[in-house]
């Protein structure tokens, strides 16, 4: 049952990841026609599932959805995404954010690859006392 919410845990904050790896990437792209949108920043939902086999709540990933902050718009009348009053947009991504969302998936990461460590060790020792006993 640990090892199956522990998992759950596991592959949630995996996403996470590669999502706020893409907005990294993507932080200064810009559209690929003039005075267009840019790459707009993700952003995931998560929900709390019944996992009625083992009778147990775990995370999931529900959806991903699209930050509807502003986008940065800069004066550079020669970038080739540039409207006709010369603004850029740049996508609504905050590196500081990102990093502070990096951090905490990789600590949530990080703690539920621990339990799966330590459920595996208290069944490694079942099993040893199992053994011994016979």
């Amino acid at each position: 049952m640990v090892t199956r919410v522990a998992g759950a845990g596991l592959e949630a904050q995996s996403y996470r990841l590669r999502v706020v790896s893409e907005n990294i990437a993507n932080h200064r792209s810009t559209s690929a026609t003039p005075g267009g949108d840019p790459y707009q920043r993700k952003t995931i939902v998560f929900a709390a599932e019944l996992d009625r086999a083992i009778g147990a709540w775990s995370v999931d990933v529900k959806r991903t959805s699209l930050d509807g902050a502003p986008f940065v718009v800069e004066h550079d009348p020669h970038h080739p995404a540039a409207n006709a009053e010369g603004e850029v947009k740049y996508p609504n991504v905050n590196l500081l954010t990102e990093m502070a969302d990096m951090r905490e998936a990789n600590l949530s990461y990080e703690a539920n690859l621990q339990m799966m460590r330590s459920a595996r060790s208290m069944i490694s020792m079942t099993i040893d006392l199992l053994r011994s006993g016979s």
